[in-house]
């Protein structure tokens, strides 16, 4: 290999062998093997070669893309290859990880708002236009419009799972973004296996699977899964390939994710959650055995903070947990699961302070046992550090030594209600139950209970 763009493609194909597929043989094609770690290097490289043969894009010239992370990634893979600038327009919903991921490729971002509508100014695809227009010698990829995108899967995803499949497919399960996926594997599939069926696994909120059942277009609403869905039908999306489509909810597709990676050691972002629960909901449905494939579309590495943090699910009700109406039901970490960020009166307020930071919490419980002491915050640890002469010595203070141990507590079985009047004397809530610390309840937690709650 001369470069690591030569890596791309010819990802690995792997069958379910831990979960329950009906009469079906499952396979999964582990598109997180590209370099980028996602299915969307293929594409990316693709529209920048097009655009370098069709002299759209020259030398020292800027790319500008919408996406919602995992595109821009492989355009900062293939562009600084190239010498290219890219920068990226993409939703405040993205995870953070990508966001790293692609600044750490020299990719320029853009964070603009997930909760507007194609025509506001502030869409990421109308904002990414807009950087285009006012940026000498830059070139809008417009993977949603650019054929290179559908061509790139039609020319070496399609034939790749077909020639894996030893030439015997029955369905591939895929979902839609951009549209690229879908209708490149479709149009290759339809010219050389007729037989081969396309599903399309769709996030509840987005207007694509109603669209396909019904005919007619629906509202969108909203959703956490990353890089498919749509509130509207991108042009690149030949919606006529799909023979069957599944709408799949948030808490399906998180749970087929971690399900995944359980069961069959497969490492795999929120999208490919989705396919996978539509995968084996087709495949449960059939009478006879059909051989079926679905996309690894990228790694669950990118999504961390949210698919695989307990926490994450809490904080959108998507977990286990019985709810009380009581103020137990706004505590989202908690002492007694373990992920409660807690320090020991022993502990020295260098300890306390890398806690802090690395959960973004400005306060932590002082925990002794099960028994909660005291309670330790920034403008304690701030103060410390002021009336001391030496930075070090004041780090090295137990933190028993500054934390407030007079504590406003409250009972895990009150009613909600009762954590305003804490709320107005600027107290963090320690909820108790009973004798034992269950965790503290913030103003963010309370206003977080509130929003899950009118869901």
């Amino acid at each position: 290999m001369s470069s690591v763009l030569d890596l791309i493609g010819h990802t690995p194909l792997v069958e379910v062998s831990r979960l329950d597929t009906g009469p079906c043989r499952l396979f999964l094609k582990l598109e997180s093997a590209n370099p980028s770690g996602s299915i969307k290097d293929r594409p990316a490289r693709a529209m920048i070669e097009a655009a370098e043969a069709a002299g759209t894009l020259k030398a020292g010239g800027t790319i500008v893309e919408a996406t919602a992370g995992n595109t821009g990634l492989g355009l900062a893979l293939v562009g600084s290859r190239r010498g290219y600038r890219t920068v990226l327009v993409v939703p405040d919903k993205m995870a953070r990880e990508k966001i790293l991921h692609a600044k750490a490729m020299g990719a320029e971002i853009v964070l603009t708002r997930s909760d507007v509508g194609k025509g506001h100014p502030d869409y990421y695809q109308d904002l990414a236009q807009a950087i285009t227009q006012r940026t000498p010698g830059a070139l809008f990829i417009n993977q949603f419009e650019n054929p290179a995108n559908p061509l790139a899967h039609q020319q070496t995803t399609g034939p790749e799972i077909l020639e894996q499949m030893n030439g015997d497919v029955d369905a591939v399960v895929v979902g839609v973004g951009s549209g690229g996926t879908l209708t490149g594997i479709g149009r290759f599939m339809r010219g050389v296996s007729p037989k081969t069926e396309m599903v399309l696994a769709d996030p509840t909120g987005s207007v694509l699977a109603p669209y396909i059942q019904t005919g007619k277009m629906t509202e969108a609403g909203s959703w956490a899964v990353e890089g498919i869905g749509e509130d509207f039908l991108p042009k690149n999306a030949d919606l006529s390939l799909v023979k069957h489509a599944y709408s799949i909810t948030d808490p399906e597709s998180f749970g087929a994710a971690r399900e995944l990676l359980r069961r069959e050691g497969i490492f795999a972002g929120s999208s490919s959650g989705t396919l996978l629960a539509a995968a084996l909901k087709f495949c449960r449905e059939q009478k006879t055995p059909k051989r079926v494939v679905s996309l690894v579309c990228d790694s669950g590495a990118k999504y961390l903070s949210k698919v695989f943090n307990d926490a994450f699910l809490a904080q959108e009700g998507w977990g286990d947990r019985e709810r009380f109406g009581t103020v137990r039901d706004v505590v989202i970490n908690r002492f007694n699961e373990g992920s409660a960020i807690t320090v020991s009166p022993g502990d020295n307020l260098r300890t306390a302070f890398a806690r802090m930071r690395a959960a973004d919490v400005s306060q932590l419980p002082v925990v002794e046992g099960e028994r909660v002491v005291g309670l330790v915050d920034e403008s304690d640890m701030l103060g410390a550090l002021l009336t001391s002469g030496s930075g070090d010595a004041a780090f090295s203070t137990p933190v028993k030594n500054v934390m407030v141990s007079r504590l406003e507590t409250i009972s895990a079985d009150a009613p909600i209600a009762d954590l305003v009047p804490l709320f107005r004397k600027e107290y963090v809530a320690i909820v108790m139950d009973q004798s034992r610390f269950l965790g503290i309840a913030t103003r963010m937690d309370l206003i977080n209970y509130f929003r899950v709650k009118q869901q």
